[in-house]
């Protein structure tokens, strides 16, 4: 399920990490408005783009988007990620360890691809909105990334 985008004002505070739920109704684990800042998944983000960095350094940015769960249905599978504010760009390792599931791979529980395969399969599927688990080495590259199967 790609990531929505609420038509909220645009934010330039950075993503602070807060438990989720703050904004939705008393026992959910979800916002039920748009997301700000501080209701952001710290470890999540919905996928845009790719940005290849000039000539040959074979250096990526990956154009994302922070969010929140939103507040699924009573006979949905799950709520949306709910993004909001603008778009970041961080950089991705070439050596990144890469999962996905479904639509880049035809499966439910996440497969290891390449990072040159995931940078193909973005660039031919540029706004889908994939949400993803990150983490970054010591670089501030993203050096683990892992797609959250949303059915």
């Amino acid at each position: 399920m790609p990531a929505t985008k609420p038509a909220a004002p645009k934010s330039k505070s950075k993503p602070k990490p807060k438990p989720k739920g703050t904004t939705a109704a008393p026992g959910a684990d979800c916002v039920s408005a748009p997301p700000t800042p501080e209701d952001y998944d710290p470890d999540e983000f919905a996928l845009y783009r790719i940005e290849e960095l000039g000539g040959s350094t074979g250096k990526v940015n990956l154009v994302l988007q922070h969010g929140a769960w939103g507040c699924g249905g009573v006979d949905t599978d799950g709520g949306p990620f709910v993004v909001s504010g603008e778009e970041s760009r961080w950089a991705l390792d070439q050596a990144a360890y890469v999962t996905v599931t479904n639509p880049i791979v035809t499966s439910t529980e996440n497969q290891r691809i390449g990072v040159q395969e995931l940078i193909d399969w973005v660039a031919a599927h540029p706004d889908s909105g994939l949400v993803f688990r990150y983490q970054t080495g010591d670089d501030g590259a993203i050096h683990r990334l892992e797609q959250v199967f949303t059915p």
